[in-house]
């Protein structure tokens, strides 16, 4: 039953609503979403992960979109205030998993200058996991093999042996290209019943 699990954090353990950070900034939330689709930022946000300082993100923002990126600025000091809600139900799981011994880890999109919001709000994640590979700390990216690979190789597992979980489906078809068993997730209720179909309590 001892199989690793390997977990993404969020939209899995961690809801991430980035707008809440603009929220004293416009005055509707769909006010907000449009701004930041004018100025790409989910595109944006995902040289974040992989590794680009909040500092040069910012300048490159202000470079190509001028005073509309302003708002960017205060992103870092509000980021925990995208991050204030579990997903219900996954955390209960990640407890039973620890409680029954099976080995935990984590891979996760995540910026290294917000990762510390990260831990502070939730400092169970330094003590349920055996190791946590943060892509904006370690220059990868899901769904890259070389982040998985990274994880394996420095924990001295074998990708058959593992069991990825994430709401992203290009990154569980990027696990399962490795080998990893890999589980698309989309609630607490079908994640559950999914360990369980492969003998693991949830």
């Amino acid at each position: 039953m001892a199989r690793n699990v390997i977990f993404d954090l969020g939209m899995v353990l961690i809801e991430w609503d980035p707008a809440l950070a603009f929220a004293d900034v416009f005055d509707t939330r769909d006010a907000a979403e449009d701004w930041m689709r004018q100025i790409g930022f989910d595109g944006w946000n995902r040289l974040q992960d992989g590794g680009r300082s909040f500092a040069d993100g910012i300048a490159a923002a202000i470079a190509q979109h001028g005073d509309l990126a302003q708002p960017l600025a205060d992103y870092l000091a509000a980021f925990h205030l995208t991050i204030e809600k579990p997903v219900p139900g996954s955390w209960e799981i990640l407890e039973q998993l620890h409680n029954a011994d099976v080995p935990l880890y984590a891979i996760t999109n995540w910026s290294a200058d917000t990762w510390p919001a990260a831990v502070e709000t939730y400092p169970r994640l330094t003590q349920v996991f055996r190791d946590i590979l943060v892509s904006g700390q370690e220059g990868l990216l899901k769904p890259e093999a070389a982040i998985y690979e990274t994880l394996l190789r420095r924990n001295g597992l074998v990708a058959r042996d593992c069991i990825f979980i994430d709401d992203s489906l290009k990154n569980v078809e990027g696990a399962r290209a490795l080998g990893i068993d890999a589980i698309h997730f989309s609630t607490a209720e079908e994640l559950r019943s999914m360990l369980a179909a492969r003998g693991l309590p949830g």
